[in-house]
């Protein structure tokens, strides 16, 4: 039934049917088009975004030997923790008797902290602060210093 209160003719339901249809169409193509421009911003966002690059931490780990001489390190890794760093130290060599607790270390460098003999050991402070975890336990943060210092008791 139209407006005007007379049945609808065939004409009327062809035309609706158009109209119909021209909505329809302009819908998918509206839909296509966001589609479209959602894939080229997302591909451009991918191509541009920052890349994550190997040694997103930057660290230093300071070492002070048996005659208070320092060497530094300056590290950039991936390592959750600073066995791993420190293993991936150029130059920074460390070795000592694996435990249930990790890696107990005594030699640093070459050189070895004897406790039997004279109360000597290998100290760990993190940004200033004595380590409470050994070094496979201890976490690895962008920024900080690691001393590694040979003390006597």
């Amino acid at each position: 039934m139209r407006n005007d209160g007379q049945p609808a003719s065939q004409d009327d339901s062809a035309q609706i049917e158009k109209t119909e249809h021209k909505t329809g169409g302009k819908i998918i193509i509206a839909s296509l088009t966001f589609a479209l421009a959602a894939l080229l911003f997302g591909g451009i966002y991918f191509a541009f975004a920052a890349k994550p690059t190997d040694g997103s931490k930057e660290i230093s780990i300071h070492v002070i030997d048996d005659t208070a001489s320092s060497t530094v390190y300056i590290v950039n890794t991936d390592a959750k923790y600073l066995h791993q760093a420190i293993d991936e130290t150029k130059g920074l060599t460390v070795s000592g008797t694996e435990s249930e607790y990790g890696l107990m270390v005594e030699t640093v460098n070459g050189i070895t902290a004897d406790y039997e003999k004279d109360g000597a050991y290998w100290a760990f402070y993190v940004d200033g602060e004595y380590c409470i975890y050994g070094i496979d336990q201890q976490l690895v943060d962008d920024g900080q210093t690691y001393q590694i210092v040979y003390t006597i008791d």
